[in-house]
C-alpha cells in the first residue's frame, strides 16, 4: 500500500513540474489596445489638481487677527482752553508731537476768552455735550461731571502719587474718595521777593542765604535795617489780598476750615490775630506803602510798582511777577525770590492756577487718558512749564526742578514751595466759600488799618459774612 501512495505522489509532482515549465504562448496573446484601459493611472492621480494647496494657503491675508496701528479708528479730541499768555501756543506744539506719535488721534484746541469760559462750559456740561477736556479754574463747578481717568491709566497709583491729595480731592464730590479727574496745568504760589542789591549796599546778610528756616520777624528786622541803611522808602509790602495773607496766617497757626467741602469757617484765632496785627503794625510804623491797602481817591496801588522802582526791600506777592520783573527791572538791580517765612506752625504759600479735566460724556475715555498721561509725563510737563513760565503742580518736578529760559533761579525757588504747600492752603483755595473769605478779609482789614474798625469788629464782620454765605450755600 505504501508503494501505491508513493507512486501517486511521484506522478503528481511530475505533472506540476511539466505544467510550470510549459511554454506561455497561450498567456501572451493580449490585444495591444487593452493595456491603456487596464491601468489609466496617469489620469486617475493628478493629485496636485485634487488638493491645490498653494491656492488655499495664503494665510497671512486670510486671517489678519491684529489691526495694524495705521488702521486704528480715527479719533478727534476737543479741548476748551483759555490763555493767560503764550501757553496756548506752547500747548499746541506739544499736542502736535502727540499727534505724530499717535496718528489716529487728532486734538483740537478751542480757545475762548477766560471771562466766557464758565458761560460756555456750563450749558454744554448740563446738556451732556461738553468737550472731551477743558482747562478750568473753578474746580468745584463741575464736580460729578468729570471723567474718572483711573480705569484707563497705565499705572493709576503712580500717577496719583505725583499730585497733592488735596488738589485731587478738589475735583471730587464729598462722597468720592478715589476718582482721578485731572491735573494742574500750572500752579501759582505766593511768596516773597527781595532786592539783593539793597542788601549788599547795606551790608546786611540775606537771612535765607545762611539759614533754612527764617521767621517773619527775622525778615522784617533785616528789611528794616536795609531800608534805614540805604534810605529806601519802604522795608516791606504785601499785596492787598486775603489770598496773599492766608499763607502768613497759616504759618502763624490760623485755622479756618477742615476740608474742601466743609462750610463751617472759623476766622478768630491767635494765628489770624498775629498776622493781622503784623500788617496793621507795618502801617503804624510806616514801613509799608499805605496806598496798597488804604488807597487814595478810591483806588489802590500795586505793590509791584514800588518793587520795580527800587523803593521796596521785601515784597510779598507770587511767582506770576517773575516774567514782568525780568523785563521791567532788567539790569537796574539784582533781585531774587526767597522761601516763604516761618511762623510757629511752619511755612506755606498759597496755591492757585488751573486744571485740565476730562468729562465723562466723552465717547473716547481711553484716548483722553492716553493724552493726559502724555501731558503729565515729566519731560512733557517740564517743557510746557519752561516755555510758558508756569510752575507745574507735579511733586516730582518740584524736586527735580525745571530749566526756564528766563527767571530760572526765582522760578525754581517758587517751584520748591509747591512741595511745602499745606493741606489747608488747598482747602482755602478750592473750597467754594474761599472766594467769599478772600475779599471780605481784604476789605475788613483795610478798615482796621485806617481805624474805621477795630480788629475785633473786623473779625466779627468777616465771621458774619462767612456764616451767611454758608447758610446761603445750603439752601
Amino acid at each position: 500500500m505504501k508503494k501505491i501512495f508513493l507512486l501517486v505522489a511521484l506522478v503528481l509532482m511530475a505533472v506540476i513540474v511539466v505544467t510550470a515549465c510549459a511554454p506561455a504562448p497561450t498567456a501572451t496573446p493580449v490585444p495591444p489596445t487593452a493595456a491603456p484601459t487596464a491601468a489609466p493611472k496617469p489620469t486617475e492621480a493628478p493629485k496636485p489638481t485634487e488638493a491645490p494647496k498653494p491656492t488655499e494657503a495664503p494665510k497671512p491675508t486670510v486671517a489678519p487677527t491684529a489691526v495694524p496701528p495705521t488702521a486704528a479708528p480715527k479719533v478727534e479730541l476737543r479741548i476748551t482752553w483759555y490763555n493767560d499768555g503764550n501757553e496756548g501756543d506752547v500747548m499746541r506744539a506739544i499736542l502736535d508731537k502727540f499727534q505724530t506719535a499717535n496718528p489716529n488721534i487728532t486734538v483740537k484746541l478751542d480757545t475762548v476768552a477766560y471771562a466766557d469760559l464758565g458761560k460756555i462750559l456750563q450749558p454744554q456740561v448740563e446738556s451732556g455735550t461738553p468737550p472731551d477736556l477743558a482747562r478750568v479754574t473753578n474746580l468745584a463747578q463741575f464736580q460729578g461731571y468729570y471723567l474718572d481717568l483711573r480705569p484707563n491709566l497705565t499705572n493709576a497709583a503712580t500717577w496719583e502719587a505725583n499730585w497733592s491729595p488735596a488738589f485731587l480731592g478738589a475735583l471730587r464730590k464729598p462722597d468720592d474718595k478715589t476718582g482721578l479727574y485731572g491735573f494742574p496745568t500750572q500752579f501759582t504760589v505766593s511768596g516773597p521777593f527781595i532786592n539783593r542789591t539793597l542788601f549788599a549796599q547795606a551790608g546786611v546778610p540775606v537771612p535765607s542765604d545762611t539759614k533754612e528756616k527764617v521767621t517773619w520777624q527775622e525778615w522784617i528786622d533785616a528789611a528794616k535795617k536795609v531800608a534805614t541803611a540805604t534810605k529806601t522808602p519802604y522795608a516791606v509790602a504785601i499785596d492787598r489780598s486775603g489770598h496773599r495773607l492766608w499763607g502768613p496766617t497759616l504759618g502763624m497757626c490760623a485755622h479756618y476750615v477742615d476740608g474742601l467741602n466743609e462750610t463751617k469757617f472759623t476766622v478768630d484765632s491767635p494765628g489770624f490775630r498775629n498776622a493781622a496785627n503784623m500788617l496793621i503794625g507795618w502801617h503804624k510804623d510806616k514801613i509799608t506803602p499805605a496806598e496798597i491797602w488804604v488807597g487814595g481817591g478810591g483806588t489802590y496801588a500795586a505793590g509791584n510798582t514800588y518793587f520795580t522802582n527800587g523803593q521796596l526791600v521785601f515784597y510779598f506777592s507770587g511767582n506770576w511777577q517773575v516774567s514782568q520783573f525780568v523785563t521791567a527791572i532788567g539790569n537796574k538791580f539784582e533781585w531774587d525770590a526767597v522761601p516763604n517765612p516761618y511762623g510757629d506752625c511752619g511755612s506755606t504759600g498759597m496755591p492757585g492756577g488751573a486744571a485740565l479735566v476730562g468729562f465723562k460724556a466723552t465717547k473716547n475715555p481711553k484716548e483722553v487718558a492716553k493724552l493726559v498721561e502724555y501731558l503729565t509725563s515729566d519731560d512733557v510737563l517740564a517743557e510746557f512749564s519752561a516755555k510758558s513760565l508756569f510752575l507745574p503742580g507735579s511733586l516730582s518736578l518740584s524736586k527735580k526742578g525745571v530749566t526756564y529760559a528766563s527767571g530760572n533761579k526765582p522760578m525754581n525757588v517758587f517751584l520748591k514751595e509747591v512741595g511745602k504747600l499745606t493741606p489747608e492752603s488747598y482747602y482755602l483755595q478750592f473750597n467754594a466759600l474761599g472766594q467769599t473769605l478772600n475779599p471780605e478779609m481784604r476789605d475788613r482789614l483795610s478798615q482796621a488799618i485806617t481805624g474805621e474798625l477795630t480788629l475785633d469788629e473786623a473779625i466779627k464782620r468777616i465771621q458774619q459774612k462767612m456764616d451767611d454765605a454758608a447758610a446761603a450755600l445750603k439752601k
